[in-house]
């Protein structure tokens, strides 16, 4: 085994593989970028190497060279499946831990996974060039997709024969951004399918097996949110079916390591599947094939790049219980899951489950990388089991500061498509899921907060007292007028009996009675914001007053919804549009946004240029409308 392994990458997939190195008494390599210097993964290696970027492979190797790293561990994103960096890796005489180069690019390219899976015999999706895709009589709905990497970036779903062209330059650009690697392909897009994986390992002494399914259908911008396994719809002979296709593609390709073999299938009968791609790295969902197989995959990936043989074969993998994983990112569902940012003021993990995560208070989460910032995973004995101790691990979830998913995954889980397992990859576009407690609880629980805080703050000083407390032990009522989320004002009244019902049950939270309902909410201030938390569920409120402006802008004005930089601005000042023609387009987390015209009219002004970056609710361009004085 090894002495010293770098881990050349970041997040929460860096400190899950340094925990494994510190398990089996590896030295472990963290890099770093200097907006990194302080990222937890940093600290928890036995050193660490400041890098310019995660991307400069020289970079990499040489802080191998400086530390006496023996193996360098990819993670997953970034270079995890580029055959340059297994290839300098070997150069230098650094264990890649991680397929042989020549087995990423054939895999890591799709059209080239494709043809080696019907080579194999695995079934895959019919795929058109450009001039039949745009030929009439190509049945729609088509999905635009780039040949390489992976992660959902660089694929377009398209409708309409007349959205073609733009969908290709769009998800061009993505894919360059993403990947280094402009390459797209077409192929058929079915409209309600469901996507299982199925989990491979394979050594260099030719033993290859799988270790079950993934169900892996509930994505949003063709991203997963919730993974588990095993599927729901997956009994005893399909299993055997998808493992035997995942281990066939696996052994004619020359794989080694830890990959994954991904299907797209039937919503009803999901017996008719057909390949989607292989990830020839560690999958981010992994934890759930961890808890149901008892095996740590990482430790198996130290061992086969060791030279190790498999430590099991295909009768000894058995599947045990039900395990779920829910990813928590920077993303406001509200908005259509755009990414956010922030400083984390406050955050809570759940107890008594796994959570691998990136970030601690002080964690600055801008948009240069990607939104997942923790993992919650949680084993039951059964599905159900699994999904109620899910529900209670996201309830218990607490982050302030920036806004996230937690509240929208419990929001999902409680549907009935979701507890009878009718999952497919549209349904979290489909569902009309509850915002959470409404805004007048949010608001109300926010003004007692504060006037407790400002009650604790005054002291005993009758004089300072700024709670409405009286000589004649009577409090006085307080008006409050708070705009939560970003919201419209919502005016809250309160008596002086309700600040009683306000009691500390941590350092930073507070129980507090509404009716007959008794619940915690956490809080956080951040200058005149206060962030408070409840149930998973988390809001930034602000005060306003009478005279300032509602969230609403007038019809022809274009604010930023998200932060992010500024990728094209394909309108010009004067020029006349109709309301959906594209004015601007943001790039954040890789991901693209085209913000459009909201009104006929003549653009008036465009307040940013190519490269700035800007934030939420940053003016982008205004549209006079037409027939404007």
């Amino acid at each position: 085994m090894f002495a010293n392994v770098l881990v050349a990458n970041r997040g929460e997939i860096a400190r899950r593989v340094i925990r494994t190195l510190d398990r089996l008494g590896i030295g472990s390599v963290a890099v770093f970028t200097p907006a990194d210097r302080d990222a937890p993964h940093v600290h928890e290696a036995s050193e660490a190497v400041s890098v310019s970027s995660y991307l400069a492979i020289p970079e990499l190797i040489a802080a191998c060279t400086r530390t006496a790293a023996e193996a360098l561990h990819p993670g997953y994103g970034f270079h995890s499946e580029n055959p340059d960096l297994a290839r300098a890796c070997a150069q230098a005489g650094v264990v890649f831990v991680g397929p042989p180069p020549e087995v990423s690019e054939l895999m890591g390219d799709k059209l080239r996974a494709k043809a080696a899976a019907e080579q194999a015999g695995v079934p895959v999706v019919p795929t058109f060039s450009e001039a039949e895709a745009a030929a009439p009589g190509t049945p729609y709905p088509l999905l635009v997709k780039a040949a390489a990497g992976g992660g959902g970036r660089g694929m377009r779903v398209v409708d309409r024969r007349e959205d073609l062209q733009s969908a290709l330059e769009s998800a061009r650009r993505e894919a360059q951004a993403g990947f280094g690697d402009d390459r797209v392909f077409i192929e058929r897009f079915l409209l309600r399918a469901r996507h299982i994986e199925v989990q491979v390992l394979g050594d260099t002494h030719g033993n290859v097996l799988h270790l079950g399914e993934r169900e892996c259908s509930l994505q949003r911008r063709h991203q997963k949110v919730i993974e588990e396994s095993p599927s729901p719809v997956v009994g005893p002979e399909l299993r055997a079916r998808l493992g035997a296709a995942a281990v066939a593609l696996a052994r004619a390709g020359g794989y080694i390591g830890a990959g994954t073999v991904e299907f797209i299938t039937a919503f009803e009968n999901p017996a008719e599947h057909y390949f989607l791609e292989m990830n020839a790295r560690l999958q981010v969902e992994h934890p759930v094939t961890e808890l149901v197989c008892g095996l740590d995959l990482v430790e198996a990936q130290l061992r086969v790049a060791a030279g190790e043989p498999l430590a099991l074969d295909q009768s000894q993998v058995l599947l045990t219980g039900h395990a779920i994983e829910a990813r928590i990112n920077a993303e406001d569902a509200t908005r259509d899951f755009l990414p956010a940012a922030g400083r984390v003021l406050a955050y809570h993990r759940p107890p008594g489950v796994r959570v691998d995560d990136a970030i601690e208070v002080g964690s600055v989460i801008d948009t240069s990388y990607d939104s997942l910032l923790a993992k919650v995973i949680v084993h039951g004995s059964d599905r159900q089991m699994a999904l109620s101790e899910l529900d209670r691990a996201l309830a218990h979830t607490t982050v302030l500061g920036v806004t996230t998913t937690t509240g929208f995954l419990r929001s999902l889980i409680a549907t009935d498509e979701v507890r009878t397992g009718q999952l497919d990859t549209g349904l979290v576009q489909r569902v009309n899921l509850p915002p959470g407690p409404p805004s007048e609880t949010v608001a109300r629980a926010a003004a007692l907060i504060s006037l407790r805080l400002l009650s604790e703050r005054s002291g005993d000083e009758p004089f300072a007292r700024a709670d409405g407390w009286r000589l004649g032990g009577q409090r006085a009522r307080s008006w409050w007028r708070l705009a939560v989320g970003g919201g419209d004002a919502v005016e809250v009244v309160l008596t002086g009996d309700e600040a009683v019902a306000v009691q500390p049950s941590a350092a930073d939270a507070f129980t507090l009675i509404f009716g007959d309902e008794r619940h915690e909410w956490t809080y956080a201030e951040d200058g005149d914001t206060l962030w408070v938390g409840c149930g998973g569920w988390a809001w930034p409120v602000r005060h306003r007053d009478a005279d300032q402006s509602e969230a609403g802008q007038s019809g022809g004005d274009l604010r930023a919804p998200m932060p992010g930089q500024v990728l094209l601005v394909p309108a010009s000042v004067g020029e006349e549009v109709h309301a959906g023609d594209t004015l601007v387009v943001l790039e954040s987390m890789k991901m693209e946004l085209a913000m459009t015209a909201p009104v006929d009219g003549t653009v008036a002004e465009l307040s940013v240029a190519v490269g700035d970056k800007v934030g939420v609710d940053q003016p982008l361009a205004r549209v006079e409308p037409n027939g404007s004085p």
